[in-house]
């Protein structure tokens, strides 16, 4: 989107010094950071702006809404298309007069024309100042093409040439070329400008009765008690009677004094009333912001409360996959150890009938050998078990044979004298 073709100075040497800082300084201006979009500082001037003076009236001298709201659109910088949104804004006439403003105060001085033509002959009524003294959209225009000041602050400079092409444009038009008044005096020093006090700083010591920096007596020298001469106190001889009549001076400075202290009075209840309205429209915002906090803390603890519940689903999910693969793990190791169980007693059965089989038959071939062999074997077992039988005798009734060797080989020949001995000694059953 296309910006607006600026003049390329800055900011802060659009606007007068001293009403650029007290707003950069204000409270309401702070407030303003809130306001994020372009609608919503639409939003804030239909509901705020009463008046498009930089100053606000009453005692206390600061800068305007308006004005405030003006140089947060200088911060945002605003499009072609915003721009013509706010010069043909039908809500407020205040909408369109701060857009006006904003091409007066940034736009480059030879694009003016284009932009304020189509609304020169615009018969739109609102009162510019605080007074409430009405114009039209398209005075008020032309005034801010003539005027070098705009309520006693200073506009930017319009090159001489440029303003000659726009009041030659005027006078074909066959519109005035003269400053009709409605956004203050051409020039500094009015009756209506010279009541008001030339700083904000003074403006504050002349209003609590205190003397002002820099000036010798605020009560004397303050422009609030000054006193000025009606038409009527001048005769018409031309000879100035208030000079020579002290009741006249004192009675024209009564009705003034009385006359500022209602205006006094009525701004400051402006005043009051803007500012209630002001503390009204935050304390709204306020418990919007609130409400706003209160509905993303719920949605917040129920987020959380629902990641909560899908890490304990995801909890309860793993430890049913756990539990499923332990008992499977259990179930295969079992059913592993039972088929080792019953392979190793296969092999222990086949690995005992093997050897059962083997014992039998290494049985059977030992008792056929035995068979074979008895006959000897008996035989020898016979004479083995004489002989123990013979020892034991030899220990019981002592050794015999050598008393009867003599007498046996007398007797004839050599027999078995052992197995003689036996038989006469135990018969038969000595073996």
């Amino acid at each position: 989107m296309a910006e607006i073709q600026t003049s390329g100075r800055p900011i802060d040497q659009l606007l007068e010094k001293v009403l650029c800082m007290n707003i950069l300084s204000s409270d309401y201006f702070r407030d303003l950071l809130r306001l994020k979009t372009y609608h919503e500082v639409i939003d804030e001037i239909y509901t705020q702006v009463d008046h498009v003076e930089p100053w606000m009236t009453g005692n206390c001298r600061g800068p305007s809404t308006a004005f405030c709201l003006l140089y947060k659109f200088f911060t945002m910088k605003l499009t072609v298309k915003q721009m013509h949104g706010l010069l043909k804004h039908t809500d407020s006439p205040y909408i369109r007069a701060i857009g006006f403003l904003y091409l007066r105060y940034v736009a480059d001085p030879k694009t003016l024309w284009s932009w304020y033509e189509p609304y020169l002959k615009d018969d739109e009524e609102f009162s510019p100042g605080s007074n409430g003294r009405m114009t039209t959209m398209g005075v008020y225009v032309r005034d801010l093409l003539l005027g070098q000041y705009y309520f006693d602050t200073l506009f930017p400079r319009i090159p001489v040439p440029v303003m000659r092409t726009m009041v030659s444009n005027l006078e074909k038009m066959k519109l005035p070329t003269k400053h009709s008044g409605s956004t203050g005096e051409s020039t500094r020093g009015s009756d209506e400008t010279a009541r008001r006090p030339p700083s904000v700083k003074a403006a504050l010591s002349v209003s609590f009765g205190q003397r002002a920096p820099h000036r010798a007596s605020t009560r004397d020298s303050s422009p609030v008690r000054r006193t000025y001469p009606s038409s009527s106190a001048y005769d018409k001889d031309g000879i100035d009677d208030s000079k020579g009549s002290p009741s006249i001076r004192r009675s024209q400075s009564r009705d003034i004094s009385d006359r500022e202290y209602s205006e006094k009075e009525r701004s400051r209840d402006r005043d009051r009333e803007r500012d209630r309205d002001r503390d009204r429209y935050r304390e709204r915002d306020r418990e919007r912001d609130r409400e706003r906090d209160r509905d993303r803390d719920r949605d917040r603890e129920r987020d959380r409360e629902r990641d909560r519940d899908r890490d304990r689903d995801r909890d309860r999910d793993r430890r049913y996959d756990y539990d499923y693969r332990s008992r499977e793990s259990s179930r295969r190791d079992y059913e592993r150890s039972r088929h080792y169980r019953e392979s190793s007693s296969r092999r222990s059965r086949s690995r005992s009938r093997s050897r059962s089989r083997s014992r039998s038959q290494s049985m059977h071939e030992r008792s056929i050998q035995g068979d074979r062999h008895s006959q000897p074997q008996d035989g020898s077992k016979e004479k083995t078990s004489a002989s123990s039988n013979l020892a034991k005798l030899k220990d019981l009734y002592g050794d015999l044979t050598n008393q009867k060797d003599s007498s046996s080989k007398e007797r004839g020949p050599n027999k078995d004298s052992s197995t003689e001995e036996v038989i006469r000694l135990g018969g038969s059953s000595w073996r």
